[in-house]
């Protein structure tokens, strides 16, 4: 059994206690959040015990690991100071909004051998690893174009957008991270455009609701990512990898696959209200999948290397919409 203590105990943070407390492999130890009546309320439902400081929770020997599910502006101190203190970490993503700044962090991390797992956990989602395996089992040959689709249901709150660092990086660095690992191809450069179509305060605070992304990849082959921060019909997400001999895709999941034949009309089942809803049981299974790779010695994935990546493309993809220009991907 491994003993878990819980950094954050926000939104994802609460997602991630729930699913480390229903998990038979795991004791959690403790929660810890700058808030310490919200982590005392999360601490009582999930019959576990609060920490008072983050040194108390790296400084326990019997802590085996942690997960950093804070704000993303805490994610590359704890990271750091984690690796040093010998714990295994899973981290949501991204490590951090500069990329200065996460580099220093993977850095700083690598000196040390501690196991770490970004969370980018669409890649558990069954129908994404099904077009992985498609493409490395070379079942549409070369891959030439890639279609992906990311549409939410509602804008966020304002004060949300102001820290979020923005689209490429609050909605697309899933998809960025995706698009390298169903294809095994790098990117070599992003082109963006994107508008606040929603709400003009969208922009005043320099973020976009609507975009398209291109990206050039490795092999000539072409990415096309468009995002949506509000449509009308529930979240709508798929991605299609065309090639050379044929194309597989992750069409767009209904909440249920009844067709309903009337007199003059089909009716059938609507789209999930939300992104969570789509994607709730891929959190379970990331968790599920940082504890395996921790009771079987092996290191987990996604690790910091595709963390960092995705980073790149999302600041590369960043700097392409500000300045209205194709940007190289290093």
């Amino acid at each position: 059994m491994k003993r878990v203590a819980l950094f954050g105990a926000g939104f994802i943070g609460t997602v991630h206690g729930r699913n480390l407390a229903a998990d038979p492999r795991v004791d959690l130890a403790c929660i810890y959040d700058a808030d310490a009546s919200r982590a005392a309320r999360l601490a009582a439902e999930l019959g576990t015990t609060t920490a008072g400081s983050v040194e108390q929770v790296l400084e326990d020997p019997s802590v085996d690991a942690v997960v950093i599910a804070s704000s993303t502006n805490t994610h590359a101190d704890l990271l750091t100071a984690s690796a040093r203190a010998g714990k295994a970490i899973f981290c949501e993503k991204p490590i951090d909004l500069s990329l200065e700044v996460a580099e220093k962090a993977v850095a700083a991390v690598a000196e040390t051998d501690a196991p770490v797992m970004v969370d980018f956990c669409r890649r558990f989602d069954p129908p994404y690893a099904a077009l992985r395996k498609a493409v490395a089992d070379g079942e549409i040959s070369e891959v030439e174009l890639i279609q992906m689709s990311s549409r939410g249901p509602s804008l966020p709150p304002i004060a949300y957008l102001e820290v979020s660092g923005g689209q490429m990086f609050d909605q697309l660095i899933h998809f960025f991270d995706l698009m390298c690992w169903i294809t095994g191809l790098e990117p070599v450069s992003v082109t963006v455009t994107g508008s606040a179509l929603v709400d003009p305060q969208v922009a005043e605070v320099g973020d976009v609701d609507t975009s398209v992304a291109v990206l050039k990849l490795s092999n000539g082959a072409i990415c096309q990512i468009d995002a949506q921060r509000r449509i009308g019909y529930g979240y709508d997400e798929r991605i299609e990898v065309n090639g050379s001999a044929s194309m597989v895709e992750a069409g767009r999941q209904r909440t249920g696959w009844v067709n309903h034949y009337e007199a003059g009309q089909v009716r059938t089942d609507g789209m999930h209200p939300g992104w969570f809803e789509r994607s709730e049981h891929t959190f379970k299974a990331s968790i599920g999948a940082f504890i395996d790779a921790l009771e079987a010695g092996r290191e987990p994935s996604p690790n910091l290397a595709d963390g960092l990546r995705a980073q790149r493309i999302a600041d590369a993809a960043t700097t392409s919409l500000k300045e209205g220009r194709t940007v190289a991907i290093n």
